[in-house]
């Protein structure tokens, strides 16, 4: 059995419920009242812009996220030199895989050839083949046995000289 709280809770839903039911009610048979024929221009204007954009999506991806097409005026892209920006405007390339390509040249020197583009995560033989006609390389890429300078060594501070008790 409910207590009487929650008796009142259960009286106060329904109120509220049939009171929504009722306005809703009303609305419906009320629907005389003619729409403002500005908002309804700018409806059936937006309509036909969603309309028109989704047949030209249908058309042209079917059904697939459109993908960029390299550039004719570009021409080719020098990895050893280029910026993000530049490596993005590539068939295959998206900007984590253009930034991961800009700090790994950063890091560890030109690439050199699409060999040494390989070292970059993401970038397989598939992807490499598919690159090859868009990309050159213009500088020498490091050697592998190159001299880096060493890391700093962490000074540590002098020790305290320790007491010997030798004498009496």
């Amino acid at each position: 059995m409910a207590t009487p709280a929650e008796r009142k809770a259960l009286l106060f839903l329904a109120a509220v419920v049939s009171l929504g039911a009722g306005v809703r009610a009303v609305r419906a048979v009320s629907r005389d009242a003619a729409a403002d024929p500005a908002a309804t221009a700018a409806l059936s204007d937006q309509l036909r812009r969603v309309d028109s954009a989704r047949a030209a999506s249908k058309a042209g991806t079917r059904g697939r996220s459109p993908r960029k097409k390299p550039s004719a005026s570009i021409g080719l892209v020098d990895l050893d030199t280029s910026s993000v920006a530049l490596i993005e405007t590539l068939n295959g390339i998206g900007p984590a895989l253009a930034k991961r390509i800009v700090a790994d040249r950063d890091s560890s020197g030109p690439f050199g050839s699409l060999a040494g583009l390989s070292r970059v995560k993401g970038i397989g033989p598939a992807l490499s083949a598919k690159l090859a006609p868009q990309v050159t390389f213009s500088r020498l890429p490091r050697p592998r046995n190159a001299v880096v300078a060493p890391r700093p060594v962490r000074r540590e501070a002098p020790r305290k000289a320790r007491r010997t008790r030798d004498f009496p």
